[in-house]
C-alpha cells in the first residue's frame, strides 16, 4: 500500500512539475496557444505589423525565418530593413488576438554583442530585450522601473527564457482602480515577484497608450503581445500564451 501511495505522490509531483515548467524549451501545455513555432505560416497567420505613429513597413511581414543557431528547428529574426538604425516603432510586430490577463513563455537569442530588441505586455509594458546593459533600462528589467536582472542572462549565442503571468490594469467607472502586475521567470529564475507597472515609457512610438499623459493614461483595451525591431539580429522562437481570468492580484507562480 505504501509503495502504491508512493506512485500516487510521484505522478501528482510530476504532473506539478509539468504544468509549472518555466525555462528555455518549457513547452506548450494543452491549454495554450502557440503562437511561433519556427514557421512561416504561423508568422504571417497570428501576427501584423503593429500600425503606431512610426510605421513604416509593409506587408507581409520582413522579419525573415532562419535556422536555429544553437537546435534543430526555425527560429525568426527580428532585423527588420524599416528599422534599421534602431528605429523602434518602424517595424515591431503584434498579435492579431488580444489578451487581459496571460501566461506567456517566449525564448530569445543576441546573435551579437549590444543585441536589442523587447517583448512589451499588452503591447504596453516593455520587458527589455538589451545585451550589455545592466541598468533599469537592461537586460530583464521591466524598463525604467526595476533593475535589471542580469545575473540571470546567459549571454551572446545562447537562448534564453521569460516566463510571465501577466495581470491587467483594472478600472471602475472607467477610473484606473489597480495597476498591472506581472512575476517573471528569466531562464528558471524568479526575477520579477507581483512588480506593479505604473506606465508606458517611451512615447507615442513605443506603445500603446505612450502619448497618453506622459505614459500614464493608461486605458481599459486588451492588447496583443509586440515584439520589437530595432535592426539587431535578435532572435525569437517558441513563444506560446494561456489566457488567464485572474480575479484576485497575485500573479505569482
Amino acid at each position: 500500500m505504501k509503495h502504491f501511495f508512493r506512485i500516487i505522490l510521484a505522478i501528482v509531483f510530476c504532473q506539478f512539475q509539468a504544468k509549472s515548467q518555466v525555462g528555455v524549451g518549457s513547452k506548450a501545455p494543452k491549454d495554450a496557444q502557440v503562437y511561433f513555432d519556427g514557421t512561416r505560416k504561423m508568422l504571417d497567420e497570428k501576427w501584423t505589423y503593429w500600425e503606431g505613429p512610426r510605421l513604416k513597413a509593409t506587408l507581409p511581414i520582413k522579419w525573415f525565418i532562419v535556422k536555429d543557431p544553437v537546435n534543430k528547428g526555425n527560429v525568426v529574426n527580428t532585423n527588420d530593413p524599416a528599422a534599421a538604425g534602431g528605429l523602434y516603432g518602424a517595424a515591431d510586430i503584434v498579435t492579431k488576438e488580444k489578451f487581459k490577463d496571460f501566461r506567456l513563455h517566449l525564448e530569445f537569442y543576441i546573435s551579437k554583442e549590444g543585441g536589442n530588441s523587447g517583448v512589451y505586455l499588452q503591447n504596453r509594458y516593455e520587458i527589455q530585450v538589451l545585451d550589455g546593459d545592466t541598468t533599469s533600462h537592461g537586460m530583464g528589467a521591466l524598463i525604467n522601473e526595476t533593475p535589471s536582472p542580469y545575473y540571470a542572462y546567459n549571454g551572446v549565442g545562447k537562448w534564453n527564457s521569460y516566463d510571465i503571468i501577466f495581470r491587467a490594469a483594472r478600472f471602475k467607472d472607467g477610473k484606473l482602480v489597480e495597476k498591472a502586475k506581472f512575476t517573471m521567470y528569466f531562464n528558471g529564475k524568479k526575477v520579477h515577484k507581483n512588480q506593479s507597472i505604473s506606465q508606458v515609457w517611451g512615447g507615442p512610438n513605443s506603445g500603446v497608450d505612450g502619448g497618453n499623459d506622459g505614459g500614464k493614461g493608461i486605458t481599459d483595451t486588451p492588447q496583443g503581445l509586440k515584439l520589437q525591431a530595432e535592426g539587431h539580429d535578435v532572435l525569437y522562437r517558441n513563444i506560446w500564451i494561456k489566457k488567464l481570468n485572474l480575479d484576485k492580484g497575485d500573479t505569482d507562480f
